[in-house]
């Protein structure tokens, strides 16, 4: 396992569309490695492969900060399917660091996706796992928390985004 370096505002990488993974290999297996140590060095509770510079749909989520004794999971291919409900809560980004905004996502998702050894899983997910997962799977898809705040409030921050982008 190895550190990566994670990838601030500004970077193209956090735009672009993930790429689907074809085949879970041992090079996969060892990003979403280096990811979970990754995630945990900067004490995050979630990671995506685009925040570390690689453009694969591969997410990462510390499971313990959400249930005591959970393990980390990897989720590959990653897509929501059903959402209900509304929850608005103060979400922060390990990309976006030191900026926290309230957002407003869906309370339940259902989600499928690959495990790390490529079995199919479909899985409901509620509170903080559904907020996190839908945050990650964002990166996967180019959209970053500051898209789903308000046009004004996103204004207001400007400043601070392009000190942000300015350290890379």
């Amino acid at each position: 396992m190895a550190l990566r370096e994670i990838v601030l505002y500004g970077q193209p990488v956090l735009r672009r569309k993930a790429e689907a993974v074809v085949t879970i290999d041992d090079s996969v297996r060892e990003l979403a490695k280096d990811m979970i140590e990754t995630m945990f060095t900067a004490d995050g509770i979630g990671l995506a492969a685009p925040q570390v510079g690689v453009s694969l749909a591969v997410c990462v989520v510390n499971n313990g900060l959400i249930e005591d004794e959970a393990e980390p999971n990897a989720y590959i291919n990653p897509v929501i399917y059903e959402e209900t409900g509304s929850c608005t809560i103060e979400e922060g980004c390990l990309s976006i660091p030191d900026l926290q905004e309230d957002v407003t996502r869906a309370e339940f998702v259902r989600i499928k996706y690959q495990d790390i050894d490529g079995v199919e899983q479909d899985e409901i997910c509620a509170g903080m796992l559904a907020r996190v997962l839908q945050h990650e799977i964002d990166h996967l898809n180019g959209v970053l928390f500051i898209d789903r705040i308000s046009g004004i409030r996103r204004k207001l921050l400007e400043k601070r985004l392009k000190q942000i982008a300015s350290q890379t």
